[in-house]
């Protein structure tokens, strides 16, 4: 499964977020994996970033990381760069669905649908 996510960064804190990004701690690759995140993208646009994270179970990989404290040390730790994630009741169902944003469109879905007509 594929989850995007929307947060946004705190005043000035652009050229630190991407710094901290460049390389991120080896134990917390291990602990995103140990969760099944088998990847996890993030552009940013101004001070607002969107992630897309790819795993198996959203819900399942959250509560992993909800429990694991690498990922405590990190989120205290980039705290100091992110203000909030956006909050969109959108999918998938679970604990942080309100975290994932709902897929409006997808290029390849319609283009599969139309060949089948």
């Amino acid at each position: 499964m594929r989850v995007a996510l929307h947060s946004v960064l705190k005043e000035g804190q652009e050229a630190g977020y991407e710094e901290v990004h460049a390389t991120v701690p080896a134990d917390l690759l291990e602990a995103l994996g140990r969760a099944g995140i088998t990847n996890w993208q993030i552009w940013r646009s101004g001070r607002h970033l969107f992630h897309l994270v790819d795993c198996a179970d959203f819900a399942a990989a959250m509560a992993a990381l909800d429990q694991d404290p690498v990922n405590h040390r990190w989120q205290a730790f980039i705290g100091d760069y992110v203000d909030h994630f956006e909050t969109t009741g959108g999918t998938p169902a679970g604990p942080s669905a309100d975290m994932a944003l709902g897929q409006v469109w997808e290029l390849s879905e319609q283009a599969a649908a139309t060949a089948k007509e």
